[in-house]
């Protein structure tokens, strides 16, 4: 694979995921964005972007030193230039409308911010249509990327804690918009789950978009609980695991964890109980690069992409019927 060329990556939306976060931030970070994990990996090059502000889009471009910018993508449908990914980082309403534009460009993958699009029916078409262009779609669930997680799913299925009990998840801004995050998450973690009980919205961000608490159970009758907090209070984001042999936890979005393990109890004889407990780094902070890397791999040497078009439309399906079942 040496002296192959970077591949050429344009980028919709100039925002904080696209690249914002990593503005200004000092040399050796771990990038949070599209553009700043683009550039650490080296082996992309961001060939060109677009944003309707003009302000935003020539900040973006001299920031990232790219040397191409446009309004819309329209300005591109009926050019020559080629891609080989496009990042979709622009908001979500207009995820449908830009991916529909990017299959028009014939790149060989697309990145896509998460949701695919605010609609299952849309989803589903877009995901449809990238099969049938044989274009690759990699969907922007970071933790699929995370280290931690990897290592948390691997430590389920071998049974090292033990039996898993149950799993408790808080996350808030939108069921959407976060707690798809939460589903996909799950559904990597656990497996197919069902809806037993919706609780009702908390109204704490986007209008159309609220926050629901809900009872689920995996295929083997495990019970999953997601509570919901307030996004005007603080963000969340947040994962309790109860094993037979102690409690995991990821804390702050997986910035951190926390490790109790079951001891005997030196209050009252016979009973046991967990420990203080260990709190360690988490991994997050890799899982943009981590994906960058998956999508080289995908591309140039047809690795299996951890995020894609399918898994993210499974967790929105879950979203969906949440939706229709909430209370209040």
């Amino acid at each position: 694979m040496a002296g192959l060329n970077p591949l050429r990556v344009l980028i919709t939306g100039c925002g904080n995921i696209a690249g914002g976060f990593d503005e200004g931030r000092l040399p050796g970070y771990l990038p949070y964005t599209h553009a700043g994990a683009y550039g650490r990996d080296g082996r992309f090059n961001i060939a060109a972007c677009i944003d309707p502000e003009d302000n935003r889009r020539g900040e973006f471009m001299s920031a990232w030193g790219v040397p191409l910018g446009f309004r819309s993508i329209e300005e591109l449908s009926d050019s020559d230039r080629q891609f080989d990914v496009i990042s979709i980082c622009s908001p979500t309403a207009c995820h449908a409308h830009d991916l529909e534009m990017a299959l028009r460009l014939r790149p060989r993958l697309i990145f896509c911010e998460k949701p695919v699009t605010t609609s299952v029916a849309d989803t589903e078409g877009l995901v449809a249509a990238c099969g049938k262009a044989n274009i690759l779609l990699a969907v922007n669930y970071t933790r699929r990327w995370d280290p931690d997680i990897s290592r948390l799913r691997a430590t389920i299925q071998s049974g090292q804690w033990g039996e898993l009990r149950s799993v408790i998840g808080i996350y808030n801004k939108g069921l959407l918009n976060n707690g798809s995050h939460m589903v996909d998450l799950l559904h990597l973690l656990v497996g197919p789950m069902e809806i037993v009980k919706v609780g009702r919205p908390v109204q704490d961000f986007f209008p159309d978009d609220p926050s629901v608490p809900v009872w689920l159970e995996s295929a083997q009758g495990m019970p999953v609980h997601l509570a919901c907090g307030h996004a005007e209070d603080y963000a969340v984001f947040e994962l309790q695991l109860v094993f037979s042999q102690g409690v995991l936890s990821m804390e702050e979005g997986g910035m951190f964890w926390r490790e109790r393990r079951v001891i005997d109890s030196d209050t009252f004889k016979g009973y046991r109980q967990l420990d203080g407990g260990l709190r360690r780094a988490g991994e997050y902070p890799h899982a943009m690069l981590q994906a960058v890397g998956n999508i080289y791999r995908a591309v140039r040497q047809a690795e299996q992409l951890a995020s894609t078009g399918e898994s993210a439309l499974a967790a929105q399906r879950i979203c969906a019927q949440i939706k229709l079942q909430m209370g209040g």
